[in-house]
């Protein structure tokens, strides 16, 4: 066995198309098995495992051509952008003051324990700001390195993040807000349309956004055009009930996995592992804070505490979704809120990354 793991190891050695063949073939297998146990963005996360394993190891490709890497972003951000939907915008309209003023509050708290993350050695301000700030873990991934930080730490700890507030999340929900199952249906959910009509979407949104953007200078044009776009055919009702379908987005998602995964190297895992230990500190303080934040937004809105809870929680929405849809919450107005700070995030995030790093 062992020899034959060294054979396959020359061979990818040998061909660049071999080194490709096994960074598809291990990233499919490991994304099946990560799906099969729950994990979130399972191709993401199979991506950048495998692809940081093969480049550690010398048998990666070099790298992920450009073209590819804006495809991803582009179709990332037409999944974000048909989320919103028009019974979005009636779920926050009555509260649009609160919820803009709490989602900012969301984006100040996380985006300033970034910047502590950046005094740590070997960590810049702005690579700490993208790896921390709450909302849009893929999109914000996806172009790091475009505004010019360092994706292999923000990806390692946006989704460290990610899978905290998923862990914690049902068990704060429980123990401190008093959620109880009740096994309660909802049809609040991603569009279902054809997937051609779902491929067709993605390109209509890439040839205008992608183009349009570029020309407006627009930092991480390739993600941003593209989610407006499909953000303002959503709420125009004009998708059909169209949505990206679920292969293409699990590709893209790989790619911008592996985008991050080749570039390791082992200094950059060595500095990615010492900071670790205060990224998750910070982490947590996050989640206390958007948690208090929440609270506000109850008072402010007439929202239940644990529908506060849950709006403002600082990552993975579709936990989030299950949460309400389990605990018989009010499911339009939390994802209503964590749609639209996610939007915002991606919105105003690459803007104030480019201003930190001109600092």
């Amino acid at each position: 066995m062992a020899e034959e793991r060294t054979g396959i190891a020359r061979w990818a050695r040998a061909s660049p198309w071999g080194r490709w063949v096994l960074l598809v073939a291990l990233t499919v297998a490991l994304t099946v098995l990560l799906q099969a146990l729950g994990v979130p963005s399972p191709a993401l996360f199979a991506g950048l495992a495998v692809a940081t394993v093969l480049a550690l190891a010398g048998v990666g490709p070099a790298r992920v051509a450009r073209p590819a890497t804006s495809a991803a972003q582009a179709v990332i951000g037409v999944v974000i952008g048909v989320l919103a939907r028009p019974d979005t915008l009636t779920a926050v309209a009555a509260a649009w003051l609160p919820v803009l003023l709490v989602s900012l509050g969301t984006l100040a708290v996380s985006m300033s324990a970034g910047l502590l993350l950046g005094v740590h050695r070997g960590i810049s301000p702005l690579t700490g700001m993208l790896a921390l700030t709450a909302g849009g873990a893929s999109g914000l991934v996806a172009i790091t390195r475009e505004l010019g930080g360092d994706e292999r730490v923000v990806s390692v700890i946006q989704y460290l993040r990610v899978g905290m507030v998923t862990a914690t999340m049902p068990i704060v929900a429980t123990a401190v807000f008093g959620a109880v199952h009740l096994g309660v249906g909802s049809g609040t959910g991603p569009a279902t349309g054809p997937w051609y009509l779902g491929v067709a979407l993605v390109a209509v949104c890439a040839l205008v956004g992608v183009p349009l953007a570029n020309r407006l200078h627009v930092p991480a044009g390739a993600l941003l055009g593209p989610m407006v776009i499909a953000l303002v055919l959503s709420l125009s009702g004009l998708t059909f009930d169209a949505s990206p379908p679920a292969l293409l987005v699990d590709l893209a998602y790989a790619v911008i996995g592996w985008q991050a995964g080749l570039r390791f190297t082992r200094p950059a895992l060595r500095t990615v592992l010492r900071v670790l230990p205060l990224a998750a500190g910070l982490i947590l303080a996050i989640v206390a804070a958007c948690a208090g934040l929440g609270l506000v937004l109850s008072a402010a809105t007439g929202a239940s505490l644990l529908d506060g809870y849950l709006a403002t929680t600082p990552g993975g929405i579709y936990a989030v979704l299950a949460t309400a849809i389990s605990s018989g919450g009010d499911v339009t107005f939390v994802v209503a809120v964590q749609v639209l700070r996610v939007i915002l995030m991606l919105l105003v995030a690459p803007f104030l990354a480019r201003l930190v790093g001109r600092r």
